[in-house]
């Protein structure tokens, strides 16, 4: 009786250990941050041209990439669910004031008037 309920209780352990299966095609976190800091300022192109169909800017920062959208779909769903999503956030963030300074000295000077800094921009 104790090997049965040993044997149900170790079933039981291996079964929680991943609630989500590792993509085949994963995208790196590198990439991934990467990826979201193009999509980021794809994104703002939506303010300048707001009657437009913006799709095609989205499949082309994927394809710059070499990721395919169901590629990047799983993979985004798996960090999200693994709770990596904010790291890659921050260093997409960190990317996007890397591509302009003037960007980086504009939040800091926002945020300081507000009190508010962010992890990113200390």
């Amino acid at each position: 009786m104790k090997k049965l309920i040993s044997f149900f209780v170790l079933i039981f352990l291996f079964s929680c250990g991943d609630y989500i299966e590792k993509p085949k095609n994963l995208v790196s976190t590198d990439d991934m941050a990467e990826i979201l800091a193009d999509m980021a300022i794809n994104d703002q192109a939506t303010f300048m041209f707001q009657n437009k169909n913006l799709e095609a800017g989205t499949r082309y920062v994927l394809k710059q990439h070499n990721v395919k959208s169901g590629d990047f779909v799983e993979s985004f769903r798996y960090y999200v669910v693994k709770k990596k999503m904010n790291g890659i956030a921050e260093d997409a963030q960190k990317i996007l004031l890397e591509k302009d300074p003037k960007a980086d000295k504009y939040i800091k000077d926002k945020l300081k008037n507000s009190g508010n800094v962010p992890p990113f921009a200390r």
